[in-house]
């Protein structure tokens, strides 16, 4: 019986991914070299700063926040792992340790650290452990990856009071950004781009934002 567990875990761990797979073979197909390449590190302006969050699949955290005044640039990648550079299907499978992230630079002049932390509580359930709905694995957790101590204390006090809106504990872990690897181009502005044309994001991106009410307004990022 403990050998069917075990084998159990990476299947249902797949979550997104195997959607991806399975519904987007005709996009995949059209992929170029380029498009299977990581894309370029966020780059941070002057002035601005950078906010690291996971809360399950990077697609549906990255529609959020694109669509929010005061980001510069959203990109999809995966922290907090142990590989160098690992690949999609590896985080996919839970052999890297890493999450599905998105680097958030923003404005604070515009939208402070906090408000980006109220949005993060919004726009998933940080009371359930390794997954978001159907999305099951280490690499959906959710998790704050702090820049420096003062985004430590903010996140702390930002989960402490999040919590009076669950019935449940906040599972969120709050831990010391390390190495972000941005994911594949083809992966980047995955919502914008891809849109309706994927079942997925028909049944779980679309709904998210409509729940928020962002649906009708467009990205701002200026990348």
């Amino acid at each position: 019986m403990k050998r069917l567990f075990t084998t159990a875990i990476p299947i249902a761990a797949i979550g997104a991914c195997l959607i991806y797979f399975a519904s987007n073979q005709n996009l995949q197909s059209k992929e170029t070299m380029e498009d299977k390449k990581p894309a370029a590190a966020p780059t941070t302006p002057e002035g601005h700063q950078t906010a690291t969050l996971a809360a399950g699949c990077y697609w549906c955290v990255e529609a959020v926040y694109q669509r929010l005044d005061g980001i510069h640039s959203v990109t999809s990648g995966f922290m907090g792992g142990h590989v160098p550079n690992p690949a999609y299907e590896d985080v996919c499978a839970g052999i890297t340790g890493h999450a599905e992230s998105v680097q958030v630079i923003f404005d604070p002049e515009v939208i402070s650290y906090e408000k980006i932390l109220d949005w993060f509580w919004r726009l998933h359930d940080p009371t359930t452990l390794n997954r978001q709905g159907g999305d099951v694995g280490t690499h959906y957790r959710s998790a704050i990856f702090f820049h420096n101590e003062e985004q430590k204390k903010v996140a702390t006090a930002s989960r402490n009071a999040a919590q009076q809106s669950f019935p449940r504990p906040i599972v969120t872990e709050i831990t010391t950004a390390k190495t972000f690897y941005p994911a594949k181009v083809s992966h980047q502005d995955y919502y914008r781009i891809v849109g309706e044309k994927n079942p997925y994001c028909r049944a779980v991106i679309t709904p998210k934002l409509k729940k928020l009410k962002l649906d009708k307004v467009k990205e701002k990022t200026t990348d």
